[in-house]
């Protein structure tokens, strides 16, 4: 017995030790196009101060990068997309999953055990070929109480590379959530911005109803008066009511932005209702830094990159494939024909067993798999690549978005300056009757014009703000992914 317990322990020793061989490729992080600088970089505040720099303290984005707009409002509105936000709640559900399937792949690296009593009462043949006339002999009692165990030692890694395979993809998942996070928190804000740029124009067109409105006393009095012709006044009135229309359908994409934003943050759209707020202020740039920081910075980079680890380990699987099966197998406890004698020193009952099996041949099946594996790793790769070149396009793209619009918007406050002082000096020249109304109007459409696309370009530097926030990663970095 002694030389038997020795014998089982130095056998367990030495599969421990073949243990350490784990087979397949070693991880490493795939080599990703970079570039030393971006090609655009953050617009200058002008003297007029139409921009104004994001530093929350540490010149990076905080995890909660909506605060830098200083608006209490959407600081109330985030904070519910977490809580009631059903898309984020499937992809936070989505990563409960894949965590759980790390401690299910770990499992493995354990035996299996079980253990029970059992009772059965049996009765054999008479007129089998051995029958003796004994009723002692055909009908008797089993009484068991025993356990087994059975466990297949991870000699060549397949266990550890499948434990790799799924903590890689719990963190791509993690990164996943990060990202939906992310992108329904920009939508929101990018909505939110919208739809305030909406109640700034709905101001400057309730603004001009009622200027327009004056603009039609004054032809009737004119017109009264022998001065203005019935068709200043019909003009006048053509603009006054146009006016009213286009303040009026403003209203419909305001309640379209309204409803989106409810369906963010949850609540049913016939339930939630925003007060007018025109938009006002200045939009903040966050610092872009230098490309190569984007790697740790979006979320979806490193989803990607997690993906290619959890590829990378499916080959070590496949390849495990090729070596054999080992499985050590043992049972023990109790047993006896008497409940008096069933958990004595004489009813003991143990066995040990241990068996290895070596697939000889199966027509290619493990060079397929492998290859398909190796395969699947490159598509990952590829595919990790081509997330990081969208990243860097995505920040280009908002960077020259933000340059374009800051010159923009100080060329367009120019036009609205001049088209100001044409209307005013085009409303001097008809009370002096020196022009015809026609003039005015065509200076009142100038200026209502311009002052609305001075209210869209605003708008659309706020949600180019936004966006860039966005590409930048929202102050996200792998830091954050879960260690499991």
């Amino acid at each position: 017995m002694r030389a038997l317990r020795v014998a089982g322990v130095s056998a367990f020793a030495l599969l421990l030790g073949l243990a350490g061989c784990t087979v397949g490729p070693k991880y490493h992080t795939p080599t990703a196009p970079t570039a030393p600088a971006w090609k655009d970089t953050p617009p200058p505040n002008p003297p007029n101060g139409s921009w104004a720099h994001a530093a929350p303290g540490d010149n990076a984005l905080r995890g909660a990068w909506w605060q830098v707009y200083g608006d209490p409002e959407l600081n109330t509105l985030e904070q519910k997309v977490r809580v009631s936000n059903q898309a984020l709640r499937v992809a936070m559900e989505q990563y409960f999953q894949a965590r759980e399937q790390v401690r299910v792949a770990r499992s493995q690296y354990f035996p299996a055990l079980g253990a029970g009593p059992s009772a059965t009462r049996t009765r054999n043949s008479y007129n089998q070929s051995n029958a003796v006339k004994n009723l002692s002999v055909y009908q008797y009692n089993t009484f068991t109480l025993g356990g087994q165990a059975s466990w297949e030692p991870d000699l060549w890694g397949q266990v550890r590379r499948t434990v790799e395979a799924t903590r890689a993809s719990a963190q791509a998942s993690a990164a996943v959530l990060a990202s939906v996070e992310l992108s329904l928190r920009s939508e929101l804000a990018s909505d939110y911005f919208e739809l305030r740029g909406l109640d700034l124009q709905q101001q400057l067109l309730d603004s001009t109803v009622k200027s327009y409105a004056d603009y039609l006393k004054l032809t009737e009095v004119r017109f009264r008066g022998g001065v203005a012709t019935q068709a200043d006044v019909a003009l006048a009135q053509t603009q006054l009511d146009t006016t009213r229309a286009q303040d009026i359908d403003v209203q419909i994409a305001r309640a379209q932005y309204e409803h989106a934003i409810a369906t963010l943050i949850g609540v049913p759209a016939p339930s939630f209702s925003l007060p007018p707020m025109p938009l006002s202020g200045n939009a903040p740039v966050a610092p872009a830094g230098v490309p190569s920081e984007l790697l740790e910075r979006r979320p979806d980079i490193s989803a990607a990159e997690r993906q290619v680890d959890a590829a990378n380990a499916q080959i070590g699987i496949a390849i495990s494939a090729y070596y054999p099966i080992v499985s050590l197998d043992g049972t023990g406890g109790f047993l006896s024909g008497s409940a008096g004698t069933w958990v004595q020193g004489p009813s003991e009952m143990w066995s040990l067993g241990a068996s290895a099996v070596e697939l000889l041949f199966e027509g290619g099946r493990r060079h397929a798999l492998t290859q398909q594996a190796r395969d699947a790793y490159l598509q990952q790769v590829a595919n990790y690549r081509q997330t990081v070149l969208s990243a860097f396009e995505d920040v280009e793209d908002n960077l020259t978005a933000l340059r374009i619009l800051d010159q923009e918007s100080v060329a367009q406050a120019e036009a609205v300056a001049d088209a100001q002082q044409s209307l005013v000096i085009s409303t001097q020249q008809y009370k002096g009757g020196v022009t015809t109304y026609l003039q005015v109007l065509t200076a009142q459409t100038a200026q209502l014009t311009s002052e609305r696309t001075q209210a869209n370009i605003a708008a659309e530097q706020f949600v180019a703000s936004v966006q860039l926030i966005r590409a930048l990663g929202g102050g996200w970095n792998t830091s954050q992914l879960p260690k499991l």
